[in-house]
């Protein structure tokens, strides 16, 4: 407990937004539901989704289909809404559940279930490549099996002002093949040069991260995808009442964000381009804004959002102005920050000739037309960083 508070103390030191940003009326209302998880007043929605029981039992599910367990994924999640709600209206929120949740099947083993078989053959994105991961095949995403391969976990203190500290997780791989990745040793990187980490190696780093005072538990990369199955899992070994949080490109598969939607309670998603093409060009992935708008929108009605925006050199126009425009049309409650923190890596700096139209950082005057189109589609602030549709 000590050495929790000690780290809380000096996250609030070196970054007093972190308190700062809480007296704000309006981050305060679009972060109600990780506000009170985060202050231990409501549980986790992945300690909810164990007290919610399945009308399975362990030794049919082998012999059920995959279709048959996703019916049952859809009667499931009514009872889940359910409880959800109870608890919501509830002033003894934690009464309602079991830390360890309940015996037998719950909702949360049902989901671990679907993720194992979607993950061999793969169909967790959208790229649904198929890779046997079972059988140790490396899919798209550079990753093989089913348990998780970490390159660094670490109380994070430069994420956004509410999220401090961060218990940040860096899983490797990643199903994009961003030209200017800051983050292209871990992002790049095959999944068998890490360390393995079982789900309940994946649970004691979670519990670790919690225990340093860790106000969430934040899953990243690369890209943290394609480790649904080994996350899902550990949080049968978990009992912190931390929230989760999911750091992602949204580049999921529509069953993949059904089995994880209830028990992420606060999404941390990018949204970098503003058009497929501009994604085609620098991240080599298809059909970018229809799949991660369509997933943004998922996230946004199950949960709390501060939705990520690198502004990029030359892409104001084209991206940054679509991405503002379809915010504040699609997902009014969601948290933004429109990031400067654009810089050359990775194959821009390689070959400069190339890609000479991002070689380059984001100039004050792009930035500047950045928040006043931000302003004209009706959001207020900066607050520490975060706008907001008034």
């Amino acid at each position: 407990m000590r050495s929790m508070l000690n780290h809380m103390r000096y996250a609030e030191l070196i970054r007093p937004d972190s308190v700062r940003v809480w007296r704000d009326e309006g981050v305060r209302e679009r972060l109600s539901w990780y506000y009170s998880v985060m202050r231990g007043d409501a549980p986790p929605k992945y300690i909810i989704v164990k007290n919610v029981p399945t009308s399975l039992r362990n030794r049919e599910i082998p012999s059920l289909s995959t279709e048959e367990l996703l019916s049952e994924h859809v009667k499931t999640r009514q009872e889940f809404g359910r409880l959800l709600d109870e608890i919501r209206g509830s002033s003894d929120p934690w009464r309602h559940v079991r830390v360890n949740g309940v015996e037998g099947v719950s909702f949360l083993d049902l989901k671990v279930e679907l993720a194992r078989r979607y993950s061999s053959p793969c169909r967790l994105c959208e790229w649904k490549c198929g890779a046997l991961r079972s059988e140790g095949r490396m899919g798209y995403c550079r990753v093989a099996g089913v348990n998780s391969f970490v390159d660094n976990f670490f109380h994070h203190m430069g994420e956004e002002a509410p999220l401090i500290p961060s218990g940040t997780i860096f899983y490797v791989g990643c199903n994009f093949r961003c030209v200017y990745c800051q983050n292209w040793s871990i992002s790049q990187r095959e999944g068998y040069t890490a360390e393995e980490q079982s789900p309940e190696d994946l649970a004691n780093i979670q519990t670790w991260l919690a225990a340093g005072g860790a106000k969430n538990i934040n899953h990243v990369g690369g890209e943290p995808t394609p480790n649904i199955p080994a996350m899902l899992t550990s949080l049968k070994h978990l009992t912190i009442k931390t929230p989760q949080l999911w750091n992602s490109n949204m580049y999921l598969s529509e069953v993949a964000i059904e089995l994880i939607k209830d028990v992420i309670d606060i999404w941390l998603p990018d949204l970098k381009y503003g058009n497929n093409g501009c994604a085609l060009k620098y991240s080599i992935v298809k059909n970018y804004f229809d799949i991660v708008t369509r997933n943004i929108v998922i996230a946004h009605a199950s949960g709390d959002m501060i939705i990520r925006h690198l502004v990029l050199p030359n892409h104001v126009d084209c991206c940054t102005s679509n991405v503002l425009k379809w915010i504040s049309e699609n997902a009014k409650r969601a948290l933004v920050n429109i990031m400067d923190q654009y810089r050359p890596e990775y194959m821009v700096l390689r070959q400069p000739r190339k890609w000479e139209e991002i070689g380059r950082r984001v100039k004050a005057e792009e930035m500047d037309k950045a928040f006043r189109l931000a302003r004209e589609y009706g959001f207020v602030g900066p607050v520490e960083d975060l706008w907001y549709v008034a």
